[in-house]
């Protein structure tokens, strides 16, 4: 089997995605060689939001997706191949070098399968509600990757501050997503 091959001789890894990166587009703005490998459930934590040491996220304009341990909760989200290729551009977009995200290991499960994934922590966390902006990019990923659905109505149902202003970031991923649905179209009108 070649992909778990490319995992074995350290060409790939395997990392996992709860927030805004569970929407393809958003992952591969900056990891292109980003593919989806299954959708997983991380047991004993729980999703939460909040800004590292209190300071407002500027993208997004409201607090972020971290996860933290909760004995008996569980986060549902995706596990995504990815080159080593993309290791740096991932730890960057996590702000690692700044210490808001720390890269962490854990053991998610799949259809029985334990997997041994990357996935990321935030630092110092103060509780913030998301943006509206932000929690959508994460309810449309769900939906795009068929999260369980009582998982997607729980994530829909979290408050958000209301902020109502524009974010580029918006308009990045629109266009990004408009491109991705031109490309399938066209794979689809050739057939």
């Amino acid at each position: 089997m070649k992909n778990r091959t490319d995992q074995e001789n350290g060409s790939t890894f395997l990392y996992f995605a709860y927030g805004s990166n569970l929407l393809k587009e958003r992952l591969q703005l900056k990891n292109p060689s980003a593919t989806i490998y299954c959708v997983a459930r991380l047991k004993d934590y729980k999703l939460v939001f909040g800004n590292h040491k209190g300071l407002l996220s500027l993208r997004w304009h409201g607090g972020v997706a971290t996860i933290e341990h909760s004995p008996g909760d569980e986060v549902w989200g995706v596990v995504w191949r990815m080159n080593m290729s993309d290791l740096e551009s991932l730890d960057s977009q996590e702000n690692v070098m700044m210490g808001t995200y720390s890269p962490t290991e854990v053991s998610v499960s799949s259809s029985g399968l334990d997997l041994n994934c990357r996935t990321y922590i935030m630092n110092s966390c103060v509780y913030a509600p998301p943006s509206p902006q932000y929690l959508q990019v994460i309810v449309m990923g769900a939906e795009q990757n068929g999260l369980p659905e009582e998982y997607q109505e729980k994530l829909k149902s979290i408050e958000t501050n209301k902020y109502e202003g524009s974010l580029p970031v918006m308009k990045e991923l629109e266009k990004a997503m408009k491109t991705s649905k031109e490309r399938t179209e066209e794979i689809l009108s050739d057939d």
